[in-house]
């Protein structure tokens, strides 16, 4: 039934391992599968993971720094497998625990464990265990609830109910049943209802009741108000007066600057537009890396006030040395963090994550992750819960937010320039969330590191998108005059117009970029929602036919549970319109408007959590200087802060 079963140290040592009978794979890939994506990026919120044809289950010791793995065909359905994990990790350190505690690494790599016979009479007794169980047979219909319903509970009567009883109405009391004509008379002794509180009274001692509330709220009624006097009418007041521009002029002529240019002198075409350049874009210089994103927090102990306010339980009062004794053995590290502990410090920090822009489903993720992490686990002298579970959040965030591969696009492009082909990136995302604006950052950064660049104008889709790019290509031409590189533009855009397939633009594109010896080929697509599918597959076939360097999803910092949904639409729809089995899904993350959200930086999280890629870039202004590369420790600082 089990593949194999394994026990190493979080260092790495493998203490025991046993491998099923007919199994001859190795699950050392497996195994460092789970480490490399699970254990190591803090997603171990969830005890199962499944790796090609096999799923994976462990649990985690932190008391020994331990990892129990199990791992079996994912086609069979064992039940057994929790409790069975749960029981081997009790055996297993227990009967260990001296020497887990007092031998050093050498001494227990040169040590043998004798555990298989304990092994083999716990997975027996699982195996017994789940066969006495056996599978629930299905009831009869005459055990169900439907076939004790008779025909008159099903009939409706005339106020709509289907033969059910008045919730005031006694159990005892008979359903009274309508007679035509008068309603035979009861003696008034035997008429017992129960009506608005009045249980047990009859009907005239409800009617005496009644009329008695009548006469006393009669007697007791408020005086009449006295008639005020009428208010004297007011004055109609003035309507709004026209603003008067003092430089706004009289005439219409004198504001049309269609056929003018900012100084007054008639246009005569693109070249003046070209030539000039704007005085108030004199931007400082971008060569070599980008500055990263700075956050000025205040590492103050206030964060874990106002966060983890409230969390520990009320201590009760036993006297002046027995609170002063209390509170020293909760402070002094002699106790294991529990479950129960944790959760009031997590539920907090849940819901401080969730106000600061994480998602939900994320937020819960990565509270579960840390309370297995901690589990177990002995803490420091003089430390609390609630800044034991602080740490391992913060630790946790920033091993999220570093990336898990190197990302140096100067570098990847020098690469590609020995190769003597373009490098290409493609920018994806759904509308609005500034895909072109931050292309046009990109483009700038490049050419200050003495890159040429071609845009290729594939949003043929929105009105407007070629004019747009047509203007960046002529600001940063200004800015960077062809006269200083030879008389040739370090920037140009290849168009073709509206209504063009995009895939056929992006391919014409490359090879002319191949052709002319560009560096950098970026590609702006067409802004579309993730649930658009005929957008979603053109999409997913430029990619797949023009297999770009770089793929980047353009993403705004000011969705929350929008980010997920996102994300995961936009990578299940490349893979599911892909032509290949190794579908191309997204490589990284630009992150825009990271100056509008002040300490809301939640969706870096929520991003970086469901796709594992890296944010490359972070758009923080409207200017050609306002890119940033991600600081993990800055965003977490920020994310922390109350």
């Amino acid at each position: 039934m089990l593949d194999f079963f394994t026990i190493f140290s979080k260092g790495g040592i493998v203490l025991w391992c046993f491998q099923g009978t007919g199994v001859t794979e190795s699950f050392t890939g497996p195994v460092n599968a789970l480490i490399r994506s699970v254990i190591l990026q803090e997603r171990s919120g969830n005890n199962s993971y499944t790796h090609d044809a096999l799923s994976l289950k462990y649990k985690l010791d932190n008391e020994f720094e331990l990892v129990f793995v199990v791992g079996f065909q994912k086609i069979l359905t064992l039940t057994y497998v929790d409790k069975f994990i749960d029981d081997v990790q009790l055996h297993f350190r227990d009967r260990y625990k001296n020497e887990l505690e007092q031998k050093r690494a050498l001494t227990l790599l040169s040590s043998c464990f004798t555990f298989e016979d304990n092994f083999k009479m716990l997975l027996c007794e699982a195996e017994e265990s789940s066969k006495a169980r056996g599978p629930t047979s299905m009831r009869s219909f005459n055990a169900s609830l439907k076939s004790q319903k008779t025909v008159k509970s099903m009939i409706e009567t005339k106020g709509g109910d289907k033969g059910k009883k008045n919730k005031n109405a006694k159990k005892e009391a008979p359903a009274a049943e309508p007679v035509k004509g008068e309603q035979a008379k009861a003696p008034a002794s035997a008429q017992k209802t129960v009506e608005n509180g009045n249980q047990g009274l009859t009907q005239e001692e409800i009617i005496q009741k009644k009329r008695e509330e009548f006469i006393r709220k009669r007697m007791w009624a408020p005086a009449e108000k006295p008639i005020k006097s009428p208010k004297p009418a007011k004055e109609k007041t003035k309507g709004k007066e026209k603003r008067v521009w003092t430089l706004g002029g009289s005439n219409t002529k004198e504001l049309d600057y269609s056929q003018r240019n900012g100084n007054g002198a008639h246009a005569t075409g693109d070249h003046v537009l070209d030539a000039q350049a704007d005085p108030g874009m004199q931007l400082s210089s971008m060569k070599g890396d980008l500055l990263a994103v700075d956050y000025e927090s205040s590492e103050e102990d206030a964060v874990e006030r106002v966060v983890v306010a409230d969390t520990s339980k009320k201590i009760p009062k036993r006297g002046a040395f027995g609170g002063m004794f209390g509170m020293l053995k909760g402070l002094v590290g002699s106790k294991s963090l529990s479950q129960e502990d944790m959760e009031p410090v997590l539920d907090k920090m849940r819901d401080h994550l969730i106000a600061k822009n994480v998602a939900a489903e994320i937020a819960s993720q990565l509270c579960d992750s840390v309370a297995k992490k901690l589990e177990g686990k002995v803490m420091g002298t003089f430390t609390t819960v609630a800044s034991t579970v602080k740490g391992a959040l913060q630790d946790s965030l920033v091993q999220i937010l570093q990336p898990k591969r190197r990302v140096d696009i100067l570098r990847d492009v020098l690469e590609a320039r020995s190769q003597h082909r373009p490098f290409v990136i493609t920018f994806c995302g759904v509308n609005g969330v500034g895909k072109s604006t931050n292309l046009a950052k990109i483009s700038f950064w490049l050419i200050e590191n003495g890159f040429t660049v071609l845009i290729a104008a594939c949003d043929t889709f929105r009105a407007g998108a070629v004019e747009q790019l047509r203007t960046h290509q002529r600001r940063l031409n200004s800015l960077h005059p062809p006269q200083d590189h030879g008389g040739r533009p370090v920037v140009q855009l290849y168009e073709k117009g509206y209504g063009k397939d995009a895939a056929g633009i992006a391919m014409e594109a490359i090879a002319y970029a191949r052709n002319q010896a560009f560096d950098v080929v970026l590609v702006d697509t067409a802004g579309r929602m993730q649930d658009n599918t005929p957008l979603m597959t053109a999409l997913a076939k430029l990619i797949a036919v023009n297999m770009p360097d770089l793929l980047l999803f353009v993403g705004e910092a000011l969705v929350g549970n929008e980010a997920v949904d996102q994300l995961v639409k936009f990578n299940q729809a490349l893979a599911d319109h892909s032509m290949s089995d190794e579908p191309r899904l997204i490589d990284g993350i630009v992150l825009t408007k990271f100056d509008t959200i002040d300490d809301k930086v939640g969706a870096a999280i929520s991003m970086t959590y469901i796709t594992g890629q890296p944010i490359v870039f972070v758009g923080t202004g409207q200017t050609y200087n306002d890119l940033r590369s991600l600081n993990a420790r800055a965003v977490v600082g920020a994310l922390m802060k109350a």
